[in-house]
């Protein structure tokens, strides 16, 4: 958990990530145990709780910032931040207590934009795919 801390400035309740399983060059997985009593279950079709597909997309761009910040070189410096959203494919519902197996890969970077692609997988099926793309913000005093 430490390792996404200092990555990327989500915090609870608005951290999606659990661990990081896997990293390399331009790839990352990581995962998210989807706990039951995470808020927004209240309210979001309290009689057959789901997790909004938004926050499963939040997951995937969340572990897309963690790449991002390890290889950037800038942790703290500067902050990924999602500049576009293409082609998100809704494909399986997320449920309370499921574990969000995510993993995203970086396409193409072009200056200080990177191109993405993530995937949310639960038992083993695809619940989301994404292409995303990112660009690192300055933060201001760092």
């Amino acid at each position: 958990m430490k390792e996404i801390l200092d990555a990327i400035p989500h915090r609870p309740p608005f951290l999606f990530l659990d661990r990081i399983t896997e990293s390399g060059e331009d790839f990352l997985s990581a995962e998210k145990f989807v706990d039951p009593n995470l808020d927004f279950f209240r309210g979001h079709y309290p009689d057959f709780p789901i997790m909004p597909g938004v926050l499963t997309c939040e997951s995937i761009f969340q572990a897309g910032s963690v790449l991002l910040s390890q290889i950037s070189g800038d942790i703290g410096k500067k902050v990924p931040v999602i500049a576009r959203i293409k082609n998100a494919k809704f494909k399986k519902m997320v449920l309370p207590g499921d574990t969000l197996k995510l993993s995203v890969k970086i396409t193409e970077r072009i200056g200080d934009v990177y191109y993405l692609r993530g995937k949310a997988v639960v038992d083993g099926k695809t619940a989301v795919d994404v292409e995303f793309a990112c660009t690192l913000a300055v933060v201001e005093g760092k």
